[in-house]
């Protein structure tokens, strides 16, 4: 329901023309003799419409009105300047019905396919049928629509204009469509030019106080009631509030509504926002670098330079945030946390220190460089966005928030599950206890490789086959991220392996268990298998303990298996191989005390390594494939080949 009645109209037009007065040089000589008299009478509107006005224009276009735009023309029979490119709206005597005088009706119809929404019919049909109030104006039009009508007899708004580029907008009522314009003149007239009288006044001193407690209502948690105050002070241009909303949105994951404009380049918070407005720009430019500048509106020398430093070190991933105090601290904590996959628990060590972080000044209410990190950056969620904006910090008092739920599930069912591309067929990992994820590449390589730098594995895969111009069916060298995977033991995983061959697997167990135990397991689902395939082994001092394979329906084994491990538990009886596959998992994890982390896997950055091959030369009679192409192939990182050879030895 529309609330009408309680709307002072007097009040609001007054105050508005007195604005609209003020903000106006008074040495114009461009303005027209009808403004200098409206600027001098400090007065937009009319005088009022009689009852008898009203009557006659509702007769003479055959509907009564509807409450806002009558009770408007009570008050003033007609307006000057709605907005900021309507320069003059009818009343009674040149409110008229549109008739698709300006022929758009049959242009929006054109463009509707044949099974096009009610919506978009009607929205063609209110050319026709719409009640026109722009007089003048700037390409702007301004329909009342008669069949879009609420319970309580109030006539939708709809406003367009050929260079927005954009469907019409829609205001709910007339009484809304002026509280909008009034709304666009206050943005448009927010930051005066050269020579402009300074733009301040009862609406703005009113909304930039409500700015500033919505600042310190978001450091004490308030962030919902802080979002919406903002959010109506940004609608009227106030330039703080966009710029203070922008964290909050940021923090909720809502990139595309953020840009802080203006803040991100002064030099007292660039270190903390402006890594979020590059990390955004890398991420999305494809190394065309000429967008970046738009971001940089008002940058002096110092922070352009520093743009583009952050930016070299975004694409590399070399990026480290880094932050004053004990938030500083925390922070360092958690990102060594994270590198090796224990997400959650980093997650914890950051949000126990948000209390203690200090704002850089009046505009920032949370630590937001974090997010660009490409270690901590993958610890946000919007859930933990709103765990973050309510807890209170920067020396504000506030009730702290319950914490949110870990997104490790802990153990290793969570492979059993689909991921969320419904399209996980393989994996295989390596489980090694008593030593640290750095040296696992002393155990599954042969030159004791160095880790590569923390990335995404779709970044780890892509870097390892860009310009690769032969690949192999002779040995599998796995790429695998690394980590801990619970208390005393450390993982090294692969999402992406080669396809499962038992005849010439070589289980990595035994040499990666000297001095201490090892575990493989493998899980397949692809080409040439009925049903996955699944292989366990389990080494000891450099010795295999025990091994089964799961293939084609058969079980193949070796040692003592534990009982608890026993395969033919699993497999064979079971119609339900996921089910199979999950209960398995959770007999290894349960059997060694041993989980991998999801969240990190899937969703982190983690340090990678190439192994030494899973798979034994081929012997006399076997063969293997070797693919060579004369360029690297696309999904290589390069073009596609002109020329393709294959050679089988």
């Amino acid at each position: 329901m529309t609330d009408t009645t309680a709307f002072d109209w007097r009040s609001f037009l007054l105050g508005w023309s007195e604005e609209w007065a003020d903000s106006l040089a008074a040495d114009d000589d461009t303005r027209s003799e009808d403004d200098e008299a409206a600027r001098q009478t400090r007065q937009l509107g009319f005088p009022p419409a009689s009852e008898e006005r009203i009557a006659a224009m509702e007769q003479r276009l055959g509907r009564r009105m509807p409450p806002s735009y009558r009770e408007f023309l009570e008050v003033s029979d007609g307006w000057r300047h709605a907005g900021g490119f309507v320069w003059l709206l009818a009343g009674t005597e040149d409110a008229r019905w549109h008739n698709d005088e300006s022929g758009l009706g049959d242009l929006f119809e054109e463009y509707l396919d044949e099974d096009a929404e009610p919506e978009e019919r009607q929205e063609a049909d209110l050319w026709r049928r719409g009640l026109q109030l722009d007089v003048e104006s700037d390409a702007t039009y301004v329909l009342m629509d008669p069949d879009d009508v609420d319970e309580d007899g109030e006539w939708a708004v709809y406003t367009w204009a050929s260079w927005r580029a954009a469907p019409p907008e829609r205001h709910a009522d007339f009484r809304s469509f002026m509280r909008d314009m009034h709304r666009e003149f206050h943005c448009l007239r927010a930051n005066p030019g050269d020579g402009e009288p300074a733009f301040v006044n009862g609406t703005t001193r009113r909304l930039d106080a409500q700015v500033e407690e919505a600042r310190l209502e978001a450091l004490r948690g308030g962030w919902e009631q802080a979002a919406k105050a903002l959010e109506e002070a940004r609608e009227y241009g106030r330039p703080r509030a966009a710029w203070l909303g922008d964290q909050i949105r940021r923090l909720l994951g809502q990139t595309h509504l953020v840009s802080f404009e203006g803040v991100a380049v002064d030099p007292r918070y660039a270190r903390e926002l402006l890594p979020l407005v590059v990390s955004e720009h890398a991420a999305h430019s494809y190394r065309d670098d000429s967008t970046l500048k738009s971001g940089l509106r008002g940058a002096d020398d110092e922070v352009v330079s520093m743009a583009h430093t952050l930016l070299d070190e975004m694409r590399s991933g070399a990026y480290r945030y880094t932050a004053a105090g004990p938030f500083g601290e925390a922070v360092d904590r958690a990102r060594e946390l994270a590198r090796w996959g224990d997400t959650d628990a980093a997650w914890r060590t950051l949000i126990d220190a948000v209390p203690r972080w200090e704002p850089l000044g009046p505009d920032h209410v949370a630590p937001l460089g974090w997010v660009a990190d490409p270690v901590l950056g993958p610890l946000l969620t919007p859930e933990r966005g709103r765990e973050l904006l309510s807890t209170p910090r920067g020396g504000q008092a506030g009730e702290a928030p319950g914490p949110t739920a870990g997104l490790d599930p802990g153990g290793l069912a969570w492979l059993a599950e689909p991921d969320s591309g419904n399209n996980r067929t393989s994996y295989r990992f390596v489980l090694v206890e008593g030593v640290e994820p750095e040296e696992l590449p002393e155990r599954l390589t042969d030159d004791a490789s160095v880790l590569n730098d923390p990335m995404t594995s779709w970044d780890a895969h892509s870097a390892r086959l860009r310009g690769k111009r032969e690949f192999s069916s002779y040995d599998d060298r796995a790429l695998m991220a690394v980590g801990r995977a619970g208390t005393g033991w450390s993982f090294a995983f692969d999402g992406h392996p080669a396809p499962f061959d038992g005849r010439r697997l070589v289980s990595p167990a035994a040499r990666a268990s000297a001095g201490t135990r090892a575990v493989v397991v493998w899980s397949d689902l692809r080409a040439g298998h009925r049903e996955r395939c699944f292989h366990l082994s389990v080494a000891q001092d450099g010795i295999e303990q025990y091994a089964f394979t799961y293939a084609d329906g058969e079980i193949g084994q070796s040692g003592e298996i534990p009982r608890t491990l026993d395969p033919s538990l699993f497999f064979g009886g079971r119609a339900d191989g996921a089910e199979a596959e999950r209960s398995l998992l959770e007999a290894v994890a349960g059997e060694f005390g041993v989980r991998l982390p999801r969240h990190a896997i899937v969703h982190g950055r983690l340090h990678t390594f190439v192994t030494r091959s899973w798979t034994r030369p081929p012997g006399d009679g076997e063969g293997y494939t070797v693919l060579r192409f004369e360029t690297a192939p696309m999904w290589a990182g390069s073009e596609p080949a002109p020329e393709e050879g294959l050679e089988s030895g």
